[in-house]
């Protein structure tokens, strides 16, 4: 007997445009992108020496990355590549992993950098935003207010951004319509520069300006948002981006042209004597445009934490992450929250902040990894577009454009790589490592796995579910099985139920859980293998849909119960309640490494180092949101491969 039935309302995106959407886009997606005329210029400029080739070659180099990079890439092609309304790298490598299994690959290493990019992002936008005091005062201690605001920042995750949202949008209004009139106001003092729109002067700047390829790694910081604008598409829909984007880049662009104008006046100087950004500012209005850009750049790390947050929730429902406990601070869609991440990234910008002390310093590390995000979002994209049928020669061209594009600035920001950028690669590599690590070695566990016929087993829990002479277990007994089908079960589920201690009880569920390549589906299906004994409940669960079968499983018994599909009254008393049930008890299985195994060497490197990883990853009951008065863990081992076959006499 089968029915499914949907075990919670599905989610859907936002994808119809509205004026609502538009200002929360404003507020959740371009932090990242629209604070970055606080520190590109920076980038781009250095310790050199101002001068006409750099900085209209610069800001020609910006005008066209963001057309080709931000503009034409993300906002307009990757963002069809949508996952039911969602997207980001891990939803984009759902869509096209039951095509190819090498993909995998591109989306492990995007993943990593774009992680270890989170690290680096928060210090560098509230870092730049701070030293604008400096115009101020030059002594004003920039680290101490900077490493506050960030402790404060991860402070505050655990109790959600649902009260403070509504101020997203309107504060980056404020910001975006800031940096657009101050733009403005130095732009019209000499409209000349606007000739810097000819990409000649980008040409010019690579080829002719002494290391110019290397100052594209300044101007690559431009775009390094572009990343987190297609991951954060879920939360606001397509086309409310798009239209946002129409002000933004105007804002950006108004903006980036100003600093051209005001740093051509300082010709034949260095940085020490202006500062590209707050130099557009009015003494009078300097206070406020510091809070201004305070609130921006917190409102970029609010929306990166959270994109950060939601990529580790993917990566271990996806089977390439040990688990980790996730909560939910408030009831908006698709907020999570990881402590353990959120700690992790507190302490990993407060060193960031204290290793590079000025933001100039973060800027090497900064880039590199979203580079390689970048990259590796391409391979995906062109392996996508190719699978929806494509014509081969526009996905060959488009291809061909943004690895050019994007290997061009990787190979500008390897100059870095000794400045700080090493760090940023460690921290992807680690986090590389620890992913294959731990996919590795589930599939090696599931190539092992042992499976038996349920129905070989239907008598035999018949009858020691009726046989009054074995003391009574639990009135239900609830196994986890990683068997998708009801007809087949673990060998070790029938071990523990049968052979080890016998466990009588009324009714066996068992409960399989399937991660769908769809985002919020929230679904389940049942099959009654032996009426009032045997019952097998397979949950269908979108990849970012957090596993709380407690909930969930109570739900499937409650509906089962009112349609007379199962009765799990009480056996024992009457007290007048409806559906006074029986005790439930759940049953996780939990492996250990046997000694008697025959691996590779290298299989049994990575399953020692799997089961390192098991040990400090959150326990499988928790992991699925289980009652820990009502669970039970058995250890049992496992064994892989062929043990050896030892010879044994027996003497006489």
């Amino acid at each position: 007997m089968m029915n499914s039935k949907t075990v919670v309302p599905e989610y859907h995106a936002v994808t119809r445009f509205t004026w609502g959407g538009v200002l929360l886009a404003l507020g959740i997606v371009f932090g990242d992108l629209g604070t970055s005329p606080l520190y590109t210029f920076k980038a781009i400029i250095g310790e050199k020496v101002i001068s006409e080739t750099l900085v209209l070659g610069g800001v020609s180099a910006i005008f066209w990355t963001l057309l080709f990079q931000t503009t034409l890439k993300y906002v307009f092609i990757t963002m069809r590549a949508d996952n039911h309304g969602e997207g980001g790298i891990f939803s984009l490598y759902t869509l096209i992993r039951r095509h190819a299994k090498w993909v995998l690959w591109p989306a492990i290493i995007g993943g990593s950098f774009m992680i270890a990019d989170s690290l680096i992002t928060p210090p560098i936008s509230v870092m730049s935003a701070m030293e604008g005091l400096k115009q101020l005062n030059p002594g004003i201690p920039i680290l101490p207010i900077t490493i506050s605001i960030i402790v404060l920042l991860f402070l505050f995750q655990q109790s959600g951004t649902k009260r403070i949202g509504v101020f997203f949008g309107p504060a980056m209004i404020a910001w975006f319509s800031m940096i657009a009139i101050l733009g403005t106001v130095n732009l019209a003092k000499d409209l000349t520069v606007l000739r810097a729109i000819n990409p000649m002067y980008a040409y010019h700047l690579v080829v002719n300006y002494p290391g110019g390829l290397w100052v594209l790694g300044g101007v690559f910081l431009c775009t390094t948002g572009a990343e987190a604008l297609y991951a954060d598409m879920g939360h606001v829909g397509r086309k409310n981006i798009q239209v946002a984007w129409i002000f933004i880049k105007i804002s950006l662009l108004l903006c980036y042209f100003g600093e051209a104008v005001l740093l051509l006046k300082h010709n034949g100087q260095t940085l020490s004597s202006v500062d590209a950004f707050f130099g557009l500012v009015p003494q009078w209005f300097l206070i406020p445009s510091i809070v201004i850009a305070t609130f921006a750049t917190i409102i970029a790390s609010q929306a990166l934490i959270s994109g950060t947050f939601t990529l580790f929730n993917e990566a271990v429902r996806l089977n390439i992450w040990p688990k980790l406990r996730i909560e939910f601070p408030t009831e908006m869609r698709g907020q999570v929250y990881v402590p353990a991440v959120n700690w992790m990234m507190m302490i990993g910008c407060v060193g960031m902040v204290l290793h590079f002390k000025e933001s100039s310093n973060m800027e090497a590390a900064f880039g590199l990894s979203v580079t390689l995000t970048m990259l590796m979002t391409t391979i995906l994209l062109s392996y996508y577009l190719y699978s929806k049928r494509i014509s081969i020669i526009l996905v060959f061209a488009l291809a061909i454009l943004f690895l050019w594009i994007e290997s061009t600035f990787l190979v500008a920001n390897l100059s870095k790589f000794s400045h700080g950028g090493w760090i940023s690669l460690l921290i992807g590599l680690g986090l590389i490592s620890i992913m294959y690590v731990w996919h590795a070695g589930k599939k090696l566990k599931s190539r092992y796995k042992k499976l038996t016929n349920l129905s070989s087993y239907k008598s035999a829990l018949r009858e020691l579910s009726n046989d009054q002479s074995v003391p009574k277990y639990s009135t239900h007994l609830v196994y986890l099985t990683g068997s998708g089908k009801a007809g087949k079960i673990e060998e070790r589920i029938i071990d523990s139920i049968l052979f080890q201690q016998p466990k009588r009880a009324d009714i066996y569920w068992f409960i399989h859980v399937d991660v769908t390549d769809e985002p919020y589906t929230s679904s389940y299906s049942v099959e009654i293998v032996e009426p009032e004994e045997i019952i097998f409940v397979r949950f269908k669960l979108g990849f970012r849909i957090v596993p709380r079968l407690n909930l969930l499983f109570k739900k499937v018994v409650s509906e089962m119960t009112a349609n007379n599909e199962v009765n799990i009254d009480s056996k024992y008393c009457d007290t007048g309640k409806k559906y006074v049930s029986g005790d439930f008890r759940f049953i996780v299985m939990k492996s250990f490494l046997s000694v008697e195994n025959d691996l590779s060497f290298w299989d049994n490197i990575i399953m020692r180092l799997h089961f390192m990883l098991d040990k400090i990853s959150l326990p499988d009951d928790k992991t699925y949101g289980l009652d820990y008065s009502n669970v039970i863990v058995e250890h049992v081992p496992l064994m892989l491969g062929e043990s050896e076959d030892i010879q044994l006499t027996r003497e006489k």
